[in-house]
């Protein structure tokens, strides 16, 4: 039995597998914050994202925009781009996933649809580069534009079962650009079906129309197969300030969430102090908030 991700060491955190980190996640009771970090962004001072997400209390990093095929993260210099992912969970002592995007050629589509690079796209190629460069998690979701679709979220998860090894994430935040339910139960049952550990889903407050007895529904349903859910703040109001940042907190945690999702768009103008601090705080208290920015990555 694996300890609880709440409470476990960055020694502890690294060492765990796919299914151990779904369990150790389970086990901590909805007390686990997830930062979104794009790599294309500087930080200050030379830092990483990634590194001041951890020193704020986030316990699992994702990376948003990043090339599978040509490894890079702003502020980070290795020899070999290959060690780029191990290099970064040493510095932060925390598992680090990456988000491929299940693309669909005929969406039906609502806004723009921008035209994404082969390295950004679930495929069979990227999720074997993913496993190889050492991620702990891949998540397929869409950003703003992309054209990704539940249908294709299912299909990358059937083909990230034979591809990747580690924790799946799949659902999606918003539209993504795409005239079709953000979050409803058929496909969130799919979903499960095909293999996904979490499902990811909106964060009440985010998307119009999703309101909490929706999400309750989503979470009876994915408890009730050993699944987890994810709620997600990926609509920029990661930069609207503490006040919504506690609220969308405790809403979602009283909906039964596993991951509370907090995305990037506030980085740069809203300092991690109103935004994962305050999220982390709002549902596990300032005690285990504190533990968790100030436990040793050595430990």
């Amino acid at each position: 039995m694996v300890k609880r991700l709440l409470s476990a060491s960055s020694g502890e955190l690294l060492k765990m597998n796919g299914k151990e980190l779904a369990q150790s996640i389970k086990a901590s009771e909805g007390r686990t914050v997830l930062s979104e970090n794009v790599v294309v962004q500087p930080a200050p001072d030379g830092l990483t994202m990634s590194e001041i997400a951890a020193a704020f209390g986030a316990d699992l990093l994702l990376l948003n925009l990043f090339n599978v095929f040509d490894p890079q993260v702003c502020g980070l210099d290795v020899n070999d781009p290959d060690d780029t992912v191990k290099r970064l969970q040493e510095l932060t002592g925390r598992p680090i996933g990456v988000n491929l995007e299940p693309v669909d050629s005929d969406a039906k589509m609502e806004s723009t649809k921008f035209k994404l690079p082969e390295d950004r796209i679930a495929t069979a190629k990227s999720m074997k580069k993913a496993e190889e460069l050492g991620f702990s998690f891949v998540c397929f979701t869409g950003n703003p534009g992309s054209g990704v679709t539940n249908r294709m979220i299912v299909e990358a998860v059937k083909t990230a079962k034979a591809n990747f090894s580690g924790m799946i994430i799949a659902g999606k935040m918003h539209g993504a650009g795409v005239d079709e339910p953000v979050a409803d139960e058929e496909s969130v049952k799919a979903m499960i079906d095909a293999g996904a550990d979490v499902i990811l889903t909106p964060a009440v407050g985010t998307v119009p129309g999703f309101i909490s007895d929706e999400l309750i529904k989503i979470v009876k349903l994915v408890h009730a197969h050993n699944g987890l859910v994810m709620s997600t703040i990926g609509t920029s109001q990661e930069g609207a300030g503490r006040d919504v940042i506690r609220e969308i907190a405790l809403k979602n945690k009283i909906c039964g969430v596993d991951i509370q999702h907090i995305g990037d768009a506030g980085w740069g103008v809203v300092p991690p102090t109103e935004t994962i601090f305050e999220l982390s705080n709002a549902i596990r208290g300032l005690r285990h908030t504190i533990a968790r920015m100030a436990r040793s990555i050595n430990r």
